[in-house]
């Protein structure tokens, strides 16, 4: 999904979700979501909210940047 002109976010919450066995249903559950936003995120096609992405980054253990990445493009 584009943040500006020159500036991709793009994340690993797929692959995340994956190494904890968990299906799209089980993580939106846990967090407080839908299954639809889980899809919607993990195919770029939203980005969470500061509150969600912290929730994100708490049950993966892992720093925020760790989970999503900001990327410049060419």
């Amino acid at each position: 999904m584009k943040l500006s002109k020159d500036l991709d976010v793009y994340n690993r919450l797929k692959i995340e979700r994956a190494e904890l066995s968990l299906t799209q249903e089980q993580l939106a559950k846990m967090i407080g979501v839908s299954r639809q936003t889980i899809n919607s995120i993990e195919k770029n096609r939203y980005i969470p909210s500061t509150v969600l992405a912290l929730k994100l980054s708490k049950l993966f253990k892992k720093p925020v940047n760790d989970i999503f990445l900001l990327e410049e493009t060419d």
